[in-house]
């Protein structure tokens, strides 16, 4: 019998188990339908017992049938052959037939635990792992890994050449792909990680740490979903690039509760993607710009009053520079939080009027409240009150180094004259293009410094509240938003998440972890990078500390990843050889699959080099059938773009920042050389090199980058 027909007859077995799957699926949304419609007739009673009743049955009844219409595409993935005789199916939830038996095992569940872990050296009791390839409810393909041989019956067949690397060789499209199907155990322990305390990975490119991070946070909405979903999973990554691209996953695996967040972005009211120089960054990144903002917070404000003069009852009242100077500084002592002491510092004011008005013995003088309140009603101290000391926002304060001197005066023994220079050169452009990604961080400690006005009291309304003793919705989408609402009532700046994930940590900045920290004292986490990414220049041992403050004396469980799942040994190999010239003994991880493809170099002149980009990037449109990343020095991002303009949707330009945590099935990486100035350069092609699943090509006006 030939392999095709074994391979129709074994796809015809499983295609018979998907469609019994979903015939029960439409049995079931038949019933929570059902059983939603019935729960409205509860409130015949009339009471407000019943109405509440009927309110939790819909509800109930809604969410279910919502799981059951999201988890639709690719229900079913997976199945072993258990050597016990039993057979379990594994995919994206659980459903049971009539008679409460497993149809499918959701694969977060304990029982699906071994579709990840056994291997043929440890097959925990598999014989044959099957993966199971879908179009909506028609299954396409299958691929087998024989696990236990010895223990396999006579007539068990075997098809494919295993499903792991059968899924690598697949274009991944715009999206992030989503591998639950091919998670491997290295890549399971770390997902199953306990949920408390930090769980750390670490690998190299191909490795699979984002999927990691992505699953482990649905597998902890799963596990312990009220601690989770009612306190909140932050996710947070690189780039808006890089969140849009990984937005599908966790919906795809139907968790649609985590809040994704880019370095950029994780600040109420800013969406920064503009990226500093690599010598800017790691200044504005160093622990030592919390002093320049501190120093910056207590400052007078520039512009505002120099003195107070005004007439009280026929006498003058003068405060000069150096006595608001006294009152400022008295009010804001060192860790007061500026915002938070504005009625201390008016307070001062007062009190040095009052002290006045009473040496000069005033006539008819009143008492010292009804002197203030005289005082209070006078718009032109009002004014000068308002201006004197305003409600500070951080982006106010930070523009505030923009001024050289100020700027000097602020970082005066805390950096160089040099460091100062650079720094006068990137807040130039603050006014005109907005914060950088590194800004952002920055912000958020001003924010910190200078706390936020009092505000009063506001009450939370209760969603479900109609009226009193009644608690009432309507819509499923008046439902779904209502339970959200009530379990979790995060305002813009929510600092109590439950979870924060934090993607490529290796880039993020000591001030960025402070600003991460504020958002996680009570998580439990999970960190993800590789160190030889690291675009990171700037004090090691402080960056270390930084770290270690954010995550806390919390317990840490560490894995290392050693598989390259991502690149075919052929397009690594490149990559290894330039990481290799600045850290020759860095181990590296194996790349498991061979393509027979070896990357392209292209060296031209910068004449030809807009025409050779297009007809390069189109020759690959050609050559496969997924994404195709065009990834170009920072500062000619625009510029490149323009080149491949008009190619299509599965072009992306990106620069070589943006293109981590990024795959792409092939890539054109454009003058490479332009990264090879330093260390971090070095790193960074390393990245931009180790992109691409099936086809590498390289073009640029200097051949002298490769090793």
């Amino acid at each position: 019998m030939s392999d095709a027909t074994v391979l129709q007859q074994e796809i015809a077995v499983e295609q018979e188990h998907v469609d019994r799957v979903y015939t029960r699926l439409a049995e079931l949304r038949r019933a929570a339908s059902r059983a939603e419609k019935e729960s409205y007739r509860h409130a015949g009673v009339g009471t407000f017992g019943a109405l509440v009743e009927r309110d939790a049955m819909v509800f109930h009844a809604a969410r279910r049938r919502h799981a059951l219409d999201t988890e639709y595409e690719g229900l079913v993935f997976g199945r072993l052959d258990l050597k016990a005789g039993a057979t379990h199916y594994v995919g994206r939830m659980g459903i049971r037939d009539e008679a409460s038996q497993p149809l499918v095992v959701d694969w977060r569940a304990p029982a699906a635990a071994a579709f990840y872990r056994a291997t043929a050296a440890e097959p925990l009791g598999v014989v044959r792992r099957r993966m199971i390839q879908s179009s909506r409810e028609r299954v396409i393909g299958i691929e087998d890994d024989l696990l236990d041989p010895e223990a396999a019956p006579p007539d068990m067949r075997v098809v494919g050449d295993g499903a792991l690397l059968a899924t690598l060789s697949k274009a991944t499209g715009r999206g992030m792909r989503d591998i639950v199907a091919t998670i491997q155990r290295e890549q399971d322990e770390a997902i199953r990680s306990p949920a408390g305390g930090v769980t750390i990975v670490t690998g190299g490119p191909g490795t699979g740490k984002t999927a990691v991070a992505l699953h482990r946070a649905a597998y902890l909405l799963y596990s312990d979903r009220n601690r989770f979903a009612g306190g909140g999973v932050l996710v947070v990554g690189p780039s808006g690039v890089f969140v849009e691209y990984i937005a599908t996953v966790l919906p795809s695996l139907g968790e649609d509760t985590a809040t994704l967040r880019s370095l950029g972005t994780l600040v109420s009211g800013y969406d920064a993607s503009r990226v500093d120089p690599t010598e800017v960054a790691a200044i504005k990144g160093s622990l030592r710009m919390r002093r320049v903002l501190e120093r910056a917070s207590h400052d007078a404000v520039p512009g505002g009053p120099k003195e107070l003069r005004m007439l009280y009852r026929g006498t003058l009242l003068r405060l000069d520079a150096a006595e608001l100077d006294r009152i400022r500084r008295r009010a804001l002592p060192r860790g007061a939080r500026r915002n938070e002491v504005r009625g201390a510092g008016f307070d001062g004011v007062f009190d040095a009027l009052w002290a006045q008005t009473r040496a000069h013995k005033v006539i008819g003088m009143p008492e010292k409240p009804d002197f203030e309140a005289e005082l209070a009603d006078r718009g032109d101290f009002r004014e000068f009150l308002k201006a004197w000391w305003p409600r500070f926002t951080p982006m106010r304060v930070l523009n505030w180094l923009t001024e050289p001197g100020r700027l000097r005066a602020y970082a005066n023994g805390l950096l160089s004259r040099e460091e100062i220079a650079t720094l006068q050169g990137s807040f130039d452009a603050l006014a005109s293009q907005g914060p950088t990604i590194a800004d952002v961080a920055l912000l958020d400690e001003l924010d910190e410094l200078m706390g936020r006005p009092k505000q009063p009291a506001r009450r939370s309304r209760n969603p479900f509240h109609v009226r009193d003793g009644v608690q009432e919705v309507s819509t499923f989408a008046d439902r779904q938003a209502a339970a959200r609402t009530q379990h979790a009532q995060r305002g813009d700046d929510y600092r109590e998440y439950a979870h924060v994930v934090v993607d490529e940590s290796q880039d993020v900045s000591p001030m960025q972890w402070r600003m991460i920290g504020r958002r996680g004292s009570f998580a439990s986490w999970t960190v993800v990078g590789d160190p030889a990414q690291t675009a990171w220049s700037g004090d090691t041992d402080e960056l270390e500390r930084a770290r270690d403050r954010a995550l806390g004396t919390r317990k840490r469980n560490s894995y290392a990843l050693t598989t390259n799942y991502r690149n075919s040994s052929e397009i690594f190999a490149v990559a290894a050889s330039v990481i290799h010239t600045i850290l020759p003994d860095l181990p590296l991880p194996r790349a498991v699959r061979s393509t027979g493809v070896d990357p392209i170099d292209v060296v031209t002149d910068a004449a030809a080099l807009p025409a050779i980009v297009h007809e390069l990037a189109e020759k690959q449109l050609a050559d496969v059938d997924g994404t195709i990343g065009v990834i170009t020095p920072v500062s000619r991002r625009d510029e490149m773009a323009g080149w491949v303009a008009g190619l299509g949707e599965r072009i992306q330009v990106v620069t070589a920042l943006e293109a981590k945590g990024m795959e792409y099935d092939a890539v054109v990486l454009v003058e490479p050389g332009a990264l090879t100035k330093d260390a971090a350069g070095i790193r960074t092609l390393y990245v931009a090199l180790s992109r691409a699943t099936q086809r590498l090509t390289t073009v640029g006006t200097d051949a002298a980058w490769h090793p």
